[in-house]
């Protein structure tokens, strides 16, 4: 898929996603069909592209950031389905949940969603509670599911039991709200909002990796950075030395840490930790 086709796609799905959640605020309904005839067979496309960097890096405008962010949460979430190995119909289902993981936003005060300053004490509860209101929307929404619904009730809960909003651990969190939560927090740092800026791509791998230890599934997430750093191979990648180099094989025990080639010579990350990727080349 050319850049300027992938581009006129992305502003498309963002288009109708809008629409869907003007709705959502206006009337407390949500236009299930549309989402299947209009976003999924975008989300689907998106997926299928390969090159996820480059689709990705093209997703961290700060302006419509709530809609882009759903269909890349909806994309992220797929293609994890996808290489944890589920069938056909549940990645549909899970790519459904994904997109509308967020729908709660749309009940929240809008000088409270979009405020730039950090939000008070008071703004953060309110904001919080958009994961109860998703959930009971949704409950409602008839082609919804109760595991669907529970993807926008538990996708902040937290493995550790830190999340919110009711702080539950790991026996109590549905899969797909485990999957959708990894595409959340990934999408969320490397996505330029209007009160931060996007974190670079290598960087988020290695703070996802972190919360792979305590917050978010460990499994998972280490399918999600293998099989997501595995679709760089050839990419250009800077090294904190200021050279430039290629990726050549990705480490299976340690996938931040691949071979790369530096001009003539090959580098070996998983052995040489004087170095690292400071960041991948648009």
């Amino acid at each position: 898929m050319h850049k300027q086709e992938r581009t006129r796609l992305v502003n498309e799905a963002v288009l109708q996603m809008q629409r869907i959640c003007q709705e959502v605020r206006s009337s407390r309904l949500v236009l299930l069909a549309d989402i299947r005839s209009e976003i999924i067979p975008a989300v689907l496309q998106f997926a299928d592209n390969g090159h996820l960097y480059g689709l990705f890096s093209g997703w961290q405008d700060k302006e419509e950031y709530t809609y882009r962010h759903s269909i890349a949460v909806g994309v992220l979430s797929g293609l994890l389905g996808t290489w944890l190995g589920y069938s056909r119909p549940d990645v549909l289902k899970l790519i459904t949940a994904a997109l509308l993981h967020d729908i709660g936003k749309m009940l929240v005060p809008e000088h409270i969603l979009n405020k730039p300053e950090k939000l008070t004490d008071h703004e953060l509860r309110v904001m919080r509670h958009h994961t109860v209101l998703g959930y009971e929307l949704l409950k409602e929404t008839v082609g919804i599911s109760h595991r669907q619904a529970l993807v926008a009730l538990q996708h902040h809960e937290r493995l550790d039991g830190s999340g919110y909003p009711l702080g539950i651990g790991q026996d109590k969190i549905d899969e797909f709200s485990r999957i959708v939560a990894i595409a959340d927090v990934f999408h969320g740092m490397i996505s330029s909002k209007v009160y931060k800026d996007a974190a670079p791509f290598h960087e988020a791998l290695v703070e996802l990796e972190r919360e792979a230890y305590n917050a978010l599934d460990p499994t998972m997430t280490r399918v999600f950075i293998n099989k997501f750093m595995s679709t760089l191979i050839g990419h250009s990648v800077k090294l904190t030395d200021g050279r430039e180099g290629k990726i050549v094989l990705i480490q299976p025990m340690d996938p931040l840490r691949p071979l790369l080639q530096v001009g003539e010579q090959f580098i070996d990350l998983s052995k040489d930790f004087s170095l690292n990727i400071s960041r991948i080349q648009v």
